[in-house]
């Protein structure tokens, strides 16, 4: 699933996946603010801690 993203290169918005893909662009990126997938990945992480108890 992709979301809206800062991509820092060109300075705007655009339309990004898990993986770095720009649909906006229609190429991978490298500079943008991956911040939102780290952090859902950090909660599924405590999730399934917390389940395993």
């Amino acid at each position: 699933m992709s979301k809206w993203y800062f991509n820092y290169a060109p300075s705007k918005y655009e339309d990004i996946d898990r993986d770095g893909f720009s649909y906006t662009r229609g190429e991978y990126v490298n500079l943008w603010d991956d911040s939102e997938f780290r952090r859902e990945e950090e909660e599924l992480g405590r999730c399934r801690e917390q389940e395993n108890w």
